[in-house]
């Protein structure tokens, strides 16, 4: 056990569920199809569902693969540009993190370290309402694609911001090949939660500790900086 000075989180199926995101922009998608083609682009939403469970949501080309399997003829740029402007007025956290973290952060700062489309993850964290309690924000895209988790960049920013030793900060994420294996490298204490579309993806590198959810992963955080583990 290690007092926590910090904590890092993933945000994407760590703090909420993208599927939730995911479902919206989806619809946002199919709906400029119908504007472009008409109502026979209806199946495309289903069809996009059914690409991104089959190869995962970080796959690329999704949308090109949908349209296709649908017999659609339409631009694809205009359907990327739906997805990417997709930006939910709400989105909800996992049961226990709205009121967990207010309470995590009144202990130490916490930062949130996450890769894609800037624009996607501002939005996400706009939706989320979650600001107040966090000290730092690194969007890995803004220091280029290629330094996606694991590459150390991001989780170095987010150390630099937040003024932490990778020693005495906790990095609490679902991907065990990006979240678990990169701050690990980094000598930071992982935990990993089971949720998600990578719930039960196993990776080389073993969490320090392994919960169910972020809400279990706050509680024990909490446990640690007061002592009491």
């Amino acid at each position: 056990m290690i007092v926590p000075a910090a904590v890092l989180f993933d945000l994407d199926d760590t703090l909420f569920d993208q599927r939730h995101w995911l479902d919206g922009a989806w619809d946002a998608v199919a709906r400029r199809a119908v504007e472009l083609c008409g109502g026979v682009a209806w199946g495309l939403a289903d069809a996009l569902r059914a690409v991104s469970a089959d190869g995962g949501s970080a796959q690329g080309g999704i949308i090109d693969r949908a349209v296709a399997s649908c017999g659609l003829e339409v631009a694809i740029a205009p359907l990327v540009d739906a997805f990417r402007t997709h930006e939910p007025d709400r989105l909800e956290p996992y049961p226990g993190v709205r009121a967990g973290l207010p309470r995590l952060a009144a202990t130490m700062p916490i930062g949130i370290v996450t890769d894609g489309d800037c624009g996607i993850q501002q939005g996400k964290l706009a939706a989320l309402g979650l600001g107040d309690c966090l000290s730092a924000v690194v969007l890995s895209d803004s220091l280029g694609r290629a330094h996606r988790k694991p590459d150390p960049a991001p989780f170095r920013a987010a150390l630099d911001a937040l003024g932490a030793d990778p020693v005495e900060v906790v990095f609490v994420g679902d991907n065990p090949l990006k979240d678990v294996a990169g701050a690990a490298a980094l000598g930071m204490t992982t935990i990993r939660v089971r949720t998600g579309e990578y719930g039960n993806l196993e990776g080389p590198v073993r969490p320090d500790v392994e919960v169910a959810d972020a809400a279990a992963a706050i509680e024990l955080l909490l446990s640690w900086r007061s002592g009491r583990a």
